[in-house]
């Protein structure tokens, strides 16, 4: 198993907001890409809800606690996005850690 860290990130985006949201979404991931410890991110929507986005991530961080001060802390990238969140966000996006067990490739 590769070291580092994976994890979902839920966001449940207000109707109107959705694409305001998308268009900065997309420009963060399209940056972060490039950061050192990038390693993977996929993007959805909920098929079934399409106010509903899920965000997995994975990063070559020791910790969640490292990723949060080392990628969403103080990236000039991110700032408008993080300012405007709250605004275009029905609730408080939510970060679930995962624990790897096993991975298949083809």
């Amino acid at each position: 198993m590769s070291k580092g860290i994976s994890f979902y990130v839920n966001f449940h985006i207000n109707e109107e907001h959705i694409d305001s949201w998308k268009k900065a979404a997309l420009e963060v991931l399209n940056q972060m890409s490039s950061e050192d410890t990038f390693i993977s991110a996929y993007l959805s929507r909920d098929a079934n809800d399409p106010a509903h986005f899920t965000l997995y991530e994975r990063w070559n961080e020791p910790s969640m606690e490292a990723f949060m001060k080392n990628q969403l802390q103080g990236k000039a990238y991110r700032e408008t996005y993080e300012k405007q969140l709250p605004n275009w966000s029905k609730c408080p996006r939510t970060f679930s850690q995962l624990e790897p067990l096993d991975e298949w490739h083809k």
